[in-house]
């Protein structure tokens, strides 16, 4: 996380934009919560009391807080793109002034594949990195901070039931994306190599042919195409067991609340509307959970690119030019 700290000065420039995109996104949350409340009272007062007036007067302003929240989204869509985009061109900027102050021993070391791949692939990671941060890797936790403080408030009794299985999720999510960072670095290192290979070959295709050794370029190729593809396969094998193991937990909270709720509902301590906000707010509490495994993978790849940016950032020029030149 200290890669992306030293690039936050990337996104100074544009601080204005980036905290209207968190306005709007504050606006999307706190807006999202309103709606079981609202469903909760249409439930108690209005259908189980057979009160048409009071369904009405609620599903009124659910319309209205739906438009809002649409129009939210779409605003901070509009901005966290634009400073994602900004902050890639002068990403692009600084990466490549940087090259160009290079020596001729730094360019030996440090292969044209592999500075390509900087100002490119790794560019765009930190790009979709930013656009992620300001537009859903911020308002999943948001959510899931304020659906949890409502689940208390809605039934103290069930949300504490909850807490082991939040727990358990956490702890995986972060086994998961502990994971995530040192598998993309590995990708994007094998994609180094390809890349240095392919540059050799198109700026060396008359010595290749000259010597015949064409047989020998492909096979350097084909090893390191197929070490690329079977780090990327792991990765995406890795991702794709995240999912079904947080749909299990999301389950196991879905009958828990049913079957708990359903008792106390017969009991009369708890309404049927406040089951239904509970399994709504359980929904928003989790939910957010998988997007964020969803998107642990933009940000894996993203803080892996940064560190890679910044080691070359961070590299000294073997010959400097003099202060006057």
């Amino acid at each position: 996380m200290n890669d992306i700290g030293k690039m936050i000065h990337l996104v100074k420039p544009y601080r204005r934009l980036a905290a209207a995109a968190m306005v709007m996104l504050l606006a999307m949350v706190f807006l999202d919560l309103t709606i079981p409340r609202l469903i909760q009272r249409i439930i108690d007062q209005g259908i189980h009391r057979n009160d048409m007036a009071v369904v009405l007067r609620t599903s009124a302003p659910m319309i209205g807080i739906s438009i809002l929240s649409m129009t939210a989204a779409v605003l901070n869509s509009n901005t966290s793109i634009l400073v994602g985009e900004n902050v890639a061109r002068d990403l692009r900027e600084a990466v490549f002034m940087k090259i160009q102050s290079f020596s001729c021993g730094n360019l030996d070391r440090l292969s044209t594949g592999r500075l390509m791949v900087r100002l490119t692939s790794d560019t765009a990671a930190v790009q979709r990195l930013t656009q992620v941060t300001l537009r859903i890797g911020t308002r999943a936790p948001l959510s899931m901070v304020g659906s949890i403080v409502l689940m208390f408030v809605t039934s103290p009794t069930l949300a504490a039931t909850m807490v082991p299985i939040l727990l358990v999720t956490a702890m995986t999510i972060y086994f998961f994306s502990g994971r995530m960072e040192p598998l993309f670095l590995a990708v994007q290192q094998r994609l180094d190599r390809l890349n240095t290979i392919l540059q050799e070959n198109i700026a060396g295709a008359l010595l290749v042919k000259a010597f015949v050794r064409d047989k020998h370029e492909e096979e350097r190729f084909e090893e390191a195409n197929e070490a690329l593809t079977g780090r990327t396969v792991r990765v995406m094998q890795f991702m794709s067991s995240m999912t079904p193991v947080l749909t299990i937990f999301i389950n196991i909270g879905m009958v828990l609340v049913i079957w708990l709720g359903g008792v106390q509902a017969i009991a009369g301590k708890v309404s049927l509307g406040q089951i239904v906000a509970f399994t709504n707010y359980l929904l928003a509490t989790m939910n957010p959970l998988i997007m964020m495994t969803q998107l642990s993978n933009t940000w894996a790849n993203g803080i892996a690119s940064a560190k890679r940016i910044n080691e070359l950032l961070e590299t000294a020029p073997d010959v400097e030019d003099a202060p006057d030149a």
